[in-house]
């Protein structure tokens, strides 16, 4: 008998994982000002659905940690898990790259490295495993980083994504950023060659969702199938059959609602003003967020 689980997506990294009565969400965050509308918000009527749920938090970056996630343990019995180097008030299981957790009889994961703040995390969950990167990426900006610059990026990209070489990923949620010039794609379509996940899910693309499905149209291989989801609350149904095959199934139609999917006009893709892409951070520009 085959597997089914449901996978939400919220706002620029931040998705969840519903296998029956676990809850995994990773990333989550509400945008800035709480901009996402509160229908489309974890809440805790949807919570109280799940008797484990497990919140991962890649590391403490504002666009990938809402603090409203502390609140959630009075509404179902939440298991935090966060990068080691998060502030010493957060709460949490700490983990950092190399590190593995057995979370309940049906949940188990294991952390990896990253190229800029926290870690990444391989959770198995029912025997499908979910990969979410936080933030590991080819981070380097084409068009006004250095030579120098750009080699020690996809230098270290490369030494991040080696240990995660050999293990089997049935659906990757990984960062696809226009912000990054010509070479946006980099980074995924590298892990897409070497890591050959079955199923490759952008994220952290802002308000571009338009730049996304062209990119799902044009990147896909034989190897790894892309699948966007660009509308805040949007979902699917992935069914693991036992013979192997995948089936996936949008469980609401697109909509159009330019506050979400963003017209092209509210992310500046045209230079960074002088600010460093390089600083401690992955947000170099005001995004209108």
């Amino acid at each position: 008998m085959g597997k089914t689980m449901t996978i939400t997506y919220y706002h620029h990294s931040g998705f969840s994982v519903a296998s029956g009565n676990v809850l995994l969400v990773f990333d989550y965050w509400t945008g800035k000002a709480k901009k996402m509308p509160e229908d489309r918000q974890i809440r805790a009527d949807f919570l109280a659905r799940f008797s484990e749920v497990y919140v991962f938090i890649s590391h403490d970056h504002e666009d990938h940690f809402d603090p409203v996630v502390y609140d959630w343990d009075q509404y179902a019995p939440v298991t935090y898990i966060i990068a080691d180097d998060m502030p010493a008030d957060a709460r949490g299981r700490r983990m950092g790259p190399g590190g593995e957790m057995t979370l309940s009889d049906r949940v188990h994961v294991k952390a990896f490295g990253s190229t800029d703040a926290g870690v990444s995390f391989l959770v198995d969950v029912d025997g499908v495993k979910f990969f979410h990167a936080g933030d590991l990426n080819n981070w380097h900006w084409r068009e006004v980083s250095t030579v120098r610059e750009i080699s020690m990026a996809e230098e270290d990209f490369i030494q991040e994504v080696a240990p995660i070489v050999g293990q089997e990923i049935d659906w990757c949620f990984f960062p696809v950023d226009p912000r990054m010039g010509s070479h946006y794609d980099a980074g995924a379509n590298y892990f897409m060659m070497t890591i050959k996940p079955r199923i490759l899910c952008p994220m952290h693309f802002w308000t571009r969702g338009d730049i996304i499905i062209e990119y799902a149209r044009r990147a896909r291989t034989v190897e790894t199938e892309i699948i966007p989801m660009t509308i805040q609350g949007q979902a699917v149904r992935l069914s693991m059959e036992d013979d192997g095959f995948i089936n996936i199934s949008m469980l609401n139609p697109p909509v159009s609602n330019p506050t979400v999917m963003g017209s092209g006009d509210d992310v500046r893709l045209d230079g960074y003003e002088g600010a460093d892409p390089f600083l401690e951070t992955d947000m170099p520009v005001d995004m209108g967020q």
